[in-house]
C-alpha cells in the first residue's frame, strides 16, 4: 500500500507520450466505443465536470464537443496526479482545436484541491483502480459532488461469462509483450494486468460506493464485463 502511488506514479510518468498509443492497441481500438457509451449517460451537457484521472483528456473532450453541439458552455475540469499525463492531455485537445477554457489542475484522488459541493458531475476513467485507498477516492468524489449531482466510473472489471474470462485471461498474459514492443515498458504494462486482475468485482464495486454515501447505484457491464460503467447520486 504504501508503496503503491509512488510505482503508479512513475509507471504513468514513463508511458505518458505512448498512452493513447497503447489504449488503442489493447483494445483494438474499442475502448473509444466504451468512452463514448460513458459519457452518453451523462444527462445534461451545460453542468459542471469534474473529470478524474483524466490526464489525456478523452473523457473532457467528449462533454466538451456535446456541449458545444448545444452551444452550452459548462465548467469542465481534469484533475490529475501526474504532471507528465496532464501535459500531454493539453497537448492533446489544443492540436484538436478545443480552445474553451478547460482547467487543468495536478491533484490527488484521495486529497482532492476542491472546495465541497464543487461539482455536479465527477467521472473517472480508468483511473480508480490505480489509487492506494478506493474508498477514500470515493469519499474524496462524494465531498465534492453537489446534492443531486452524478458520480460515473469507467474501469475494467470481471468478464462475466466462463469462456470468455478465459480467452480474456489469456490476452492479459500478453499485454505486457505488447508494451515492451509498443512502448518500451514492460513492467508497466505488468502493473497493468495485476491491477485489473486485482480491482473489485462489480457488484463487490457498487457496495463500496453505497458505503461512500452513493444512492440509486448501478452498473452496466460492456463487452462481456471486460468493463463496467457504475453511476451513482449524491442527496
Amino acid at each position: 500500500m504504501k508503496d503503491k502511488a509512488t510505482l503508479v506514479k512513475n509507471i504513468f510518468s514513463s508511458v505518458a507520450s505512448n498512452y493513447d498509443l497503447m489504449n488503442n492497441v489493447m483494445s483494438l481500438g474499442v475502448h473509444h466505443l466504451w468512452k463514448d457509451k460513458f459519457i452518453e449517460l451523462l444527462p445534461d451537457y451545460s453542468k459542471s465536470l469534474l473529470d478524474v484521472a483524466g490526464g489525456t483528456g478523452d473523457i473532457a473532450s467528449r462533454y466538451y464537443k456535446k456541449a458545444k453541439a448545444r452551444r452550452l458552455e459548462p465548467q469542465i475540469t481534469i484533475c490529475d496526479i501526474n504532471p507528465e499525463m496532464i501535459k500531454v492531455g493539453r497537448d492533446k485537445l489544443i492540436d484538436n482545436n478545443i480552445l474553451y477554457p478547460i482547467d487543468f489542475i495536478v491533484g490527488d484522488a484521495q486529497k482532492l484541491p476542491f472546495d465541497d459541493m464543487s461539482y455536479d458531475y465527477y467521472t473517472i476513467s480508468f483511473g480508480i483502480r490505480n489509487v492506494t485507498d478506493i474508498s477514500l477516492a470515493l469519499s474524496e468524489a462524494y465531498r465534492v459532488i453537489k446534492p443531486g449531482g452524478k458520480f460515473m466510473c469507467l474501469e475494467f472489471s470481471h468478464p462475466t461469462n466462463a469462456c470468455f474470462a478465459k480467452i480474456y485471461d489469456s490476452y492479459s498474459n500478453l499485454i505486457p509483450f505488447i508494451g515492451e514492443v509498443v512502448a518500451g515498458n514492460k513492467e508497466a504494462y505488468k502493473y497493468l494486468v495485476d491491477s485489473i486482475r486485482a480491482f473489485p468485482k462489480q457488484e463487490t464495486f457498487a457496495s463500496m460506493m453505497r458505503d461512500a454515501g452513493f444512492v440509486h447505484v448501478e452498473y452496466q457491464n460492456l463487452t462481456n464485463g471486460v468493463v463496467a460503467i457504475h453511476c451513482g447520486y449524491k442527496i
